[in-house]
């Protein structure tokens, strides 16, 4: 009996296979919490409540809440555009990764997504914990490359009348995306507009405010 040894299939498994490990970096956080945590220098349930913080509490609700405050704002919205960190300082926002931050507007002629083509910079004090797709080299890479392709598989669908704008973001300087108020959400409070915001529309791989 005979066998066939099929290149492209073994390599469709192999992937396969490691899609489910952790990222290297994440092995090696991983790896030195143990460490401090055998140590008795860390408390794994202070990590877990930090972690919890900012993937739900802290961030992207801080984002989220600037960008209700000038959809209802008009000269919130105005200092936001000008002077980013003082207009978040003014919600008691402002933090170390928030010092150095633009805010670029959605319209109906533009889209704005926002890449760290170098590492992963990312103003986590008003987003939270970054997403593991941010971080990743594909999405760092092609966001650059072929935002529109990126912007398809996140289900988004930009029309070619409207520009497409990639903003690189660095430690020195930061980007918050102001996504486009939705139709029918006048008269609406702060809190439930907040409510609509998603953290892939401040990043720019969310345009109708989607929550993914």
């Amino acid at each position: 009996m005979s066998s066939k040894f099929d290149a492209e299939k073994v390599a469709e498994i192999h992937q396969h296979l490691h899609s489910h490990l952790p990222s290297e970096s994440a092995l090696r956080v991983k790896a030195l919490e143990t460490l401090l945590v055998d140590k008795g220098l860390v408390n794994p349930q202070t990590i877990d409540a930090w972690v919890e913080a900012y993937t739900d509490q802290i961030g992207p609700k801080r984002g989220a809440r600037v960008v209700a405050r000038a959809w209802l704002d008009a000269e919130y919205k105005k200092r936001l555009l000008e002077d980013a960190p003082a207009a978040i300082d003014e919600l008691g926002y402002l933090g170390k990764a928030t010092a150095h931050l633009k805010v670029v507007e959605n319209t109906d002629q533009v889209h704005n997504l926002v890449v760290c083509t170098l590492c992963s910079c990312y103003p986590f004090s008003i987003l939270g914990v970054a997403p593991a797709w941010y971080k990743a080299a594909a999405y760092r890479s092609r966001a650059v490359r072929d935002p529109r392709g990126v912007l398809a598989e996140f289900g988004v669908a930009i029309d070619d009348d409207i520009e497409v704008r990639v903003w690189d973001s660095t430690a020195e300087l930061r980007y918050l995306v102001l996504p486009q108020r939705p139709p029918g959400a006048g008269g609406m409070s702060e809190d439930a507009l907040t409510e609509l915001v998603s953290r892939n529309s401040m990043i720019g791989t969310d345009r109708n405010l989607i929550k993914r």
